[in-house]
Order: C-alpha cells, then structure tokens, then sequence
C-alpha cells in the first residue's frame, strides 16, 4: 500500500513554515486573488516565492489554490495570475472552473493542476474525465463513503490521484458550493468571500406575527440549525488507506499555526506509525485522539465516510468552539538564554505555560522572563504582535510553539 500525502493548509507565510516544520508532505496556499478564502491572511507574491523556497529546501510540496467560479471580468486576470505563478514554481494548482482549469493548461502547461471538491467529483466517469483533459488529481466531494471512494479508485487509471479531506469544518451546501453567504450579506463564497451563516443562530418567524420568533426543534434560544461537527478521521487510518487515497487533506485555510501544528503532528504521527505496523497504531491511539483534541474544534463526526450523517452530526445550542490551548507565539530565533517570538495571546512572568515540539514532545516550562526589542523588561506581554525576547526555564529551539493551557 502506498502512504498517502498529508496536505496541510496555511494562511501566511509564519503558517506555512509551521506545517512544514510539524509535518506536511505537502501544503496548500492561496494568494490574493482567485482563491475561495478572500478573508484569510493569503500570500503576497514576495511571501510566496518564500514559502515556496521553504518549502521545498525541506522536500514538501507547494499547491495554489484558484478555485473560484469564475466569471468573465476575471479571465484576463486569472491568465495574468498564472503567468505570475509560472515564474514562481509550486507544484500544483487547484482550480474548480473548467475555463480556468484551459488558461493554466495554456500559460503554465508545466504545473500540475488538481480538481477542486468545488467542482462537486462525485463518481469515477467525473474523474475520468479530468483526467483526459489533463488533470493530475481529482478531490474528492465531502459527501462521498469511504466506499464510494474506493470504487472510483477501481475505475481510474492508477497515475490518476485522489485528494480527499479527512479532518476539518464541514459546509452545508454540497461541496462547499454554497449560496447562502451571497443571499444574506451579498457576499459571495463562490467568489470567496464566504460569510459563514451556516455557523449563525435561527429561529422561525411566521409570516403574520413578525418580530416573534418561534423556536426549532424545542429550544427556546433558537437553533444553530446548520452548524455541523467538525470532521476528524484520525481513528480510521487504515479505512482511508485501503480505499485507495492518494493525499489526506486537512481542511482550515484560515487557522492559526497552532492549529495547523497540532494537526499536522498528530496526522503525520499516525500515518507514520500505521505504516510501521498496525498494532503500533492502534497503541498509540489514545495519544492520537488527546493531541487531536488540543486543538480548537467544534466535536467530532465521521461526516459522510461511513453513510449519510443524521441528527447527531449538528451541533444544536451553540456555534462555540471547544479550546483547550492558547497560542502565544512561534519560536523565530534562539540567542543565549532567550527565545524570539511574535506574541499572539497576552501571557506573564511566572506563568505556566508548554513548548510545543515538532517530534509530538510538549514540555511545562515557566516563564522567567520577558524583554521588548529594546531590552525593557516587561512583567507581561499584552500586545498582539509585539516582538519579544522571553526567557523560560527550558530552552526551545527554532519553530518550536509556545501555548497555554486553558
């Protein structure tokens, strides 16, 4: 059996260095324009041509994400983008529409191009036919059995490659292809600029009684009627390998490097260890599902993996996330006694707090002490963003993540 790809997402250049560095075989990116995550921090050209060096100077692969649905006051742009892309070199771009899908064929023929899940590749004919027009690699639609996936495995040719997303939010709307965003606040998902209302609160109004709003399904604060559980297949490794799965795709383009180094350790830790021997996997299991939950998520479910979901798979009285760890900052550099970090989250000296190591290590350590740029000593860090030289009573090393536990 073949060890699948882990594909991480990143949403910055500090991200993708984090996914790179905790695990990834390979990460996916969007830059400014044409990708569906207008709201994440993306990649500037400068940013990407970085990462991209990073990246590969460490043998993980880089993929672009253009999967709008286009339409037709972005072509020009689109084939300006790829010419742009064609001088910075990643290893596959990921597009949904089939006019967009011919301009890369034409500017960047070089570069392989994967099918989006926004292209809805539900059946092995679909797949088959990107395939003859070129493709490299077909996602899967997240409404697909682990059954379904291995029969479109049976039915295509073996160089052809299937990306499937094995962890992350889930979408209400078939493949993410939704037309809530744009019918609520005028903002289009399909364009990228998801609002996200399946994760808002309803309730019923009846038409005749305007301003009582009506409860759904018995609870008096309204419903979060299309809020689902998270996806997690950590515990079903071996089901996701033997249907044939060329790349575990972990869904969150716009999570932090926290996150992102979470779940690429633990994916990377058990993919490993599978691979080594099943009865190694099955060890070390609860480890598995410990560090998979030090994450920020809303539940887990199966999603569609073993059948069609039900009512267990939503998420009624709430769209809040479980968190268990803060994130404080990413390890940029050691001198001496001290590490460099861009703080995130407001943290103290004395503090208990954890650094977050790539190997799946998480060591308590306490923190000594704390300078800015300018070598003031500060009893705490309140600032986002700010620059700072923090002591602690075990040294990091560089890309280690400092967090506290909540």
């Amino acid at each position: 059996m073949k060890k699948p790809e882990l594909l991480i997402p990143a949403s910055s250049l500090e991200v993708l260095k984090t996914a790179v560095i905790f695990g990834a075989d390979a990460v996916y990116i969007g830059g400014e324009a044409f990708g569906l995550r207008a709201k994440a921090k993306n990649f500037s050209k400068a940013d990407m041509e970085e990462g991209i060096a990073f990246a590969h100077a460490h043998g993980v692969k880089v993929y672009v994400t253009a999967n709008i649905l286009a339409h037709n006051y972005d072509l020009e742009g689109v084939r300006d983008y790829f010419y742009e892309l064609k001088e910075l070199k990643p290893d596959a771009l990921i597009i949904a529409d089939p006019g967009v899908f011919e301009i890369a064929g034409e500017v960047c023929p070089e570069i392989e191009r994967h099918i989006s899940t926004q292209a809805n590749n539900t059946n092995y004919a679909t797949y088959l036919f990107w395939h003859r027009l070129g493709a490299k690699r077909v996602v899967s639609a997240r409404e697909l059995s682990i059954e379904e996936i291995a029969q479109i495995r049976a039915n295509i040719p073996d160089d052809l490659e299937i990306e499937t997303f094995v962890h992350g939010a889930m979408c209400i709307s078939y493949s993410g292809r939704c037309l809530l965003s744009n019918y609520f606040a005028g903002r289009d998902a399909n364009q990228g600029a998801c609002t996200h209302p399946c994760r808002w609160k309803y309730a019923v109004v009846e038409e005749k009684r305007p301003g009582e709003y009506l409860p759904v399904y018995e609870n008096e604060r309204g419903t979060y009627i299309f809020n689902s559980k998270d996806l997690c297949m950590i515990g079903h490794i071996p089901d996701l390998v033997r249907a044939g799965i060329d790349s575990f795709k972990i869904e969150g383009r716009m999570k932090t490097a926290l996150y992102v180094a979470t779940v690429a350790r633990t994916y990377r830790r058990a993919i490993d260890d599978y691979f080594e021997s099943p009865q190694v996997y099955e060890k070390n299991m609860p480890w598995y599902q410990e560090q998979i939950s030090n994450c920020t998520y809303r539940q887990f479910t199966t999603g569609f993996f073993y059948g069609k979901p039900d009512e267990t798979t939503q998420i009624y009285d709430s769209n809040t996330y479980m968190k268990e760890y803060t994130y404080l900052g990413g390890v940029e550099e050691v001198s001496g006694e001290a590490c460099c970090i861009t703080q995130r989250n407001k943290f103290s000296v004395g503090e208990a707090i954890e650094i977050m190591k790539p190997d799946g290590r998480n060591l308590k350590t306490e923190v000594l002490g704390i300078k800015d740029e300018d070598g003031a000593e500060m009893e705490s860090a309140p600032h986002p963003q700010q620059k700072l030289w923090v002591r602690l009573d075990v040294l990091p090393e560089k890309y280690d993540l400092l967090r506290r536990r909540e």
